[in-house]
This record gives C-alpha cells, structure tokens and sequence, in this order.
C-alpha cells in the first residue's frame, strides 16, 4: 500500500507540473491585462513556486477557456517570442490520468477535499430567443395619444402563457437607433448641466433648474441632429425633457386617460395599470432597479414637501394636478419599493355617462334628481371599486347655481361646474414630527361656520364625523356623503353599530340611500338599489337591480320620499309625478345630444332651475340647446 500511493502521489505529480507549465504563459497574460495583483489576492494563501497539488488545480478553477479570453489574450501585451499553444489532447489526456489515479482528493486550501468528478459542469445548452407566433398573439384593442407632443401607439392584447392582458407602449416615431443616439445624449446631460449653488429642494427653484436641462439638450440636440427640421427638434427634446426630468415612461401612462391607476410593485416586476374598461392589465416598461423606483418617488415627496426616509418609510401625498401618490420602501415592503398612483379624472362622470353606459335608468336618475332639488340628504353606499365617488359626483349634477356648496375630501376627487359656489376642501397628513394635521372633522366643524347651503363629505369612517355631519342635517343643511356597505340593510347596521354607531333614532334624517353595485363577474358597476328610510329607521327598497337581466325595476312605492317633499313643498302627488316625467325628458335629451362634460351639463341643470320653459321647448324639439 505505501509503494502505491507513494507512485499514485509520484503520477499526480508529475501531471501537476505539466499543466504548470503548459498554463504558465497563459497566467502571466491573463494577470497583466487584469490587474495582477487583485487577482493574486483573490488566490488561496498558498506560496506561488510551490508546486502542491492543490495549487495547480485552484489556478485551473481560476481559468476559462471561452472564446472571448482567447479575444483577449491577442489583444494583451505578450513577447513576440513566446507563442501560446495549448495542445487539446495532451490536456485531455492528463486530466483523464488524474480521473483515473484512483479518483484522488485533492485538497484546496482553506476548503474541503473536492473530488475532480465534482468539477465537471454540465454542458450549458444554447438559449434559443422565443419569438410570439401570430396564433400565441390575441389583439383586444388599440389606440393612439400624445403625451407631450410625443405620439404614443397602445396595444392591449392576450398572450399565449399569460393570464392578465399586456398594455404594450410603443414610441412610434423613434427608432431603435435614434433611441440610443437620445440615450447617448442623455449621460451627457449629468457632465455637461452645471446647478451650481441652486437647492433642488427649493420649489422657486425648480424652473432655474429645468431650464438649464432645457438649453444644454437643445444644443446637443442641435449637435447630433444638424438637419433635423423644428418639429422633429422639438419632438426629441420633449423625449429627453421627460426621460431627465420626469418619471420617464410612467410619465407616458399618466397621459393616458383611460387609466385609473398605475402601480409598481418591484423593479422584478413590470409596472401594472388599472385600465378604465379592461381592468388590471400588465405593461411592457419594467424600473431599471430599485434605486430607480425610489428615485421616482422621492421625486414625487419634494414636489409636495414630503419626505421618504427608513424613519419615515411610507408616504401619502397629493400632487397639484390632484392625483393622488402613495409609495412604501424596502424594508417594509418585502418584495421592493412601491409606487401607486391614483390619477384624478381628466374628465369626471357625468349623469351622461352613467345613463349611456348603462349603470342606472333615466327613471332612477329623476328620483335621485327630485330628491337633490328639494335638498333631501343622500347616503350613497357600496363596497370597494363599485363607483361610491363616481356617483357621489353624478349627484352634484343637480345642484342649483344659487347655493353655497363646501366638499370635505380626503382626496379630491369631486368636481363640479365651474359657475357654481363651490368651494373644495381636502385634508392633510401630519409631518415628520406629527404636528399640522387636518382631518375630515376639523373641516366639517368648519365648514359649519361657512353658511353651506349644502356639504359634501367623502367618507364617513368614525363616529365623531358622523355624530358632526347628522348635526349639520338637524340644523337645515343638505348633506351628501359616502360609506362602505353593500345593501341598504347593512347601510343601517353599519351605521347603528362600531366604529360609527349613531343612535337608530338619528337615522330618518337621511332621506335616501343610493347603493353601487360592481359585478365581480363581468366587472360591470352598476347602480343596485335606491332606498328610503322609514321613521323606524329600517330601509324601504323603491327601485331594485335585477342582476340576471341588467337592468333596474320598481319593487316598492314610496311611503316617506314622496310624502317628506310634498309636505315641505305644497306639491300634490300628481305634480311631482309631472316632474319626475319631465326630469326624464330632460335626461333623455340630454343622452341624445351627448352633452356629457360636467360643465355643459351643469349648464343644463342651472337652465332648469332658472329658465325651465325655455329648456322644456328645447326638449320637445329636441334641438340642441343654444340654436
């Protein structure tokens, strides 16, 4: 035994020595053309002129002989005289000597024996790009927008694999090469824009630095695209303006008006968006990396004063435009840092667009409209998504121009014509040390002082609010206000029981409940119920959704609504059966000429209100108003 392993240590060597010195020319380019003495160090602690057999087998683990060293080896400094050739089948024979010297271990210092066998990785097969065939490919819809005189093209369709839809953007009108050429122009911004000792912090200062972004992209512009005429120049300055200075592509998806939300749960993940009629859809623009998200909603906290910090890892925040930003950082969020913008109504629901689209009857909508007209306090209730705000604005509709309107929101979502007196009121969070804040019940306990003919709040969440808004019912004010429940039933328990908990006897002072209804089916909102309530303070069902067939239908008569309005008004049964009708005309005729803007409609509720036969002629002629 001792003569055998004695001529196995001899064999191993003797190969060891081979391979040392068939790589030593090999290793001194590979150390001079990457820096030596790093790669040295990265080397075990052993002498390097020892010729133990680990030493040699841990500069073999330390070398590739992929083609793209080979590239190097050419292009590094070697004497003429020596000529690198590393004969393949002598190589393969020492390396199967060694396998075959009895499977020797061969210790590497500071590391466990490591059996050759073990050494061998498996052949790495080559990845063959995956390109979408036609039939893996479901075309749903498209459509085109400019977002700052950047022409956009979208694509939302099904792919084969993927169960959400793909919202894919696509800049049209800029080539793969121009793309990198603006790329190229891009990093030069950061060498050649001096801020000097401006504060990026400081708001006023905002427009000093945006202007010297503006003027070095116009000259290098200018530089790289000689012959381009003033469009295209002003075309790719807007690109890199927005790739510089703004959110880069999600500035693209705040352009879109069809999207309700965009989110961006991870730099691993592409940035989702809630899409007006197909719901959650997957986008085609991914955050380089984390730091990058966070750069983006850091940005957004400077805007408005806020601050995104490990103490402060989470922020709330509304921009001036009204969206609505809210972003969490890493530790907090697991997964990466976040961002979920809520964008505000470019174009706000109208009574228009609900009757047109289906989500409630004209009939419906004139009972809403008797009720708002003789100042009858409204609940609108509803689970999440189901169109509370929506509706909650559709009802502001009917206001008339000569009262004072005050709306109490968390985020500002209401809007209503220009022309009526309105003032809009939002709530702010505490700073960083936990002073300033304004909730809702300080601005309603305010708005008290302010003489409102009518309050609008966005949400009642606590008792103390409710408690306040039922105060402001008892003491002649109209009130509108939104909260969570699913039917008119569960409207009342919510409200008669925690967190709310308004005593049962209070109740009667809302004169009508209003309750969405989203389809979790087919993702259709709908109007589902519209309720009085009785002096028992439980709930009569006028007007009940027939889910199956879509549509609305009277289920009861009412037995308070109509009886409160002809007791406060003189009105017979008779004459607000005449004006429901005529509301329903007006409605309808409203549909038909597609006046759907919050102001044209607005317009046409202040001309009911002050000039009703002259709109009633329109009507019947069906003509457009102003003819």
């Amino acid at each position: 035994m001792p003569k055998q392993d004695s001529s196995i240590k001899d064999k191993e060597k003797k190969i060891h020595n081979e391979l040392d010195e068939k790589f030593k020319p090999y290793h001194e380019a590979h150390s001079a053309e990457t820096n030596h003495k790093e790669h040295h160090e990265s080397l075990p602690a052993a002498e390097p002129h020892k010729k133990e057999g680990g030493h040699m087998l841990d500069m073999f683990k330390h070398f590739s002989l992929n083609a793209h060293h080979d590239n190097n080896l050419q292009s590094a400094s070697i004497p003429a005289k020596k000529e690198i050739k590393i004969d393949d089948k002598s190589l393969k024979t020492s390396l199967q000597n060694l396998k075959n010297a009895s499977d020797v271990q061969v210790q590497v210092t500071g590391l466990p024996p490591i059996i050759m066998q073990e050494a061998k990785k498996p052949e790495e097969k080559p990845k063959v790009p995956i390109s979408l065939k036609k039939e893996d490919v479901k075309l749903i819809a498209t459509y085109d927008f400019i977002s700052d005189m950047i022409p956009i093209t979208i694509k939302i369709y099904k792919k084969k694999g993927e169960f959400v839809p793909i919202y894919d953007v696509s800049i049209s009108s800029i080539s793969k090469n121009t793309e990198i050429i603006l790329e190229k122009i891009r990093e030069e911004l950061t060498t050649q824009v001096n801020l000097g000792m401006v504060d990026i912090l400081a708001t006023k200062d905002t427009g000093i630095i945006e202007q010297k972004f503006i003027d070095t992209i116009t000259n290098l512009i200018n530089k790289h695209f000689p012959d381009a005429d003033e469009r295209t120049a002003n075309f790719l300055k807007s690109y890199l303006i927005q790739r510089s200075l703004g959110l880069g592509s999600i500035e693209i998806l705040m352009d879109d008006i069809n999207l309700e939300e965009i989110a961006v749960n991870s730099a691993e993940q592409p940035v989702w968006v809630y899409h007006k009629k197909y719901g959650w859809l997957k986008t085609t623009i991914m955050l380089k990396n984390e730091d990058q998200t966070r750069h983006y909603a850091t940005m957004i906290g400077r805007r408005v004063g806020r601050q995104l910090t490990i103490l402060e890892p989470l922020m709330d925040a509304h921009l001036k435009g009204g969206d609505r930003v809210n972003a969490t950082i890493e530790p907090i969020s697991v997964a990466g840092n976040t961002i979920t913008l809520r964008k505000f109504a470019a174009k706000p629901w109208t009574i228009t667009d609900f009757i047109s689209g289906g989500t409630i009857s004209t009939e419906a909508a004139a009972l809403i409209w008797l009720g708002v007209q003789y100042e009858l306090s409204t609940l609108i209730s509803g689970g999440t998504a189901t169109g509370k705000t929506s509706m909650l604005n559709v009802v502001a509709n009917f206001f008339p121009p000569n009262q004072r309107i005050i709306s109490i929101e968390d985020t500002r979502e209401i809007q209503l014509p220009k022309f009526l007196h309105w003032i809009p009121m939002i709530t702010r969070l505490p700073n960083p040390e936990g002073k300033g804040e304004v909730s809702m019940l300080d601005l309603l306990v305010n708005s008290l002082r302010m003489r409102p003919d009518r309050i609008i709040v966005g949400e009642i969440r606590r008792k103390a609010e409710a408690e306040v808004l039922f105060e402001a019912i008892h003491t002649g004010h109209s009130v509108y206000a939104t909260v969570h429940a699913n039917d008119a039933a569960e409207t009342i328990t919510r409200l008669t029981n925690p967190p709310i908990e308004i005593p049962r006897t209070m109740l009667p002072a809302i004169s009508m409940i209003v309750v969405q209804y989203r389809n979790r089916r087919t993702g259709t909102r709908k109007t589902f119920q519209i309720a009085e309530i009785l002096p028992d303070a439980t709930s009569n069902i006028l007007i009940q959704l027939d889910i199956r067939k879509g549509i609305l239908k009277k289920v009861a008569n009412s037995k308070v609504l109509l009886s409160t309005i002809e007791m406060f008004t003189g009105y017979t049964r008779n004459e607000l059966n005449k004006s429901l009708n005529e509301k329903a005309a007006v409605l309808k005729w409203i549909v038909k000429n597609k006046i759907d803007a919050v102001d044209t409609v607005g317009r046409v509720m202040a001309e009911y209100y002050t000039n009703k036969d002259v709109l009633m002629d329109y009507v019947k002629k069906n003509k457009p108003l102003g003819d």
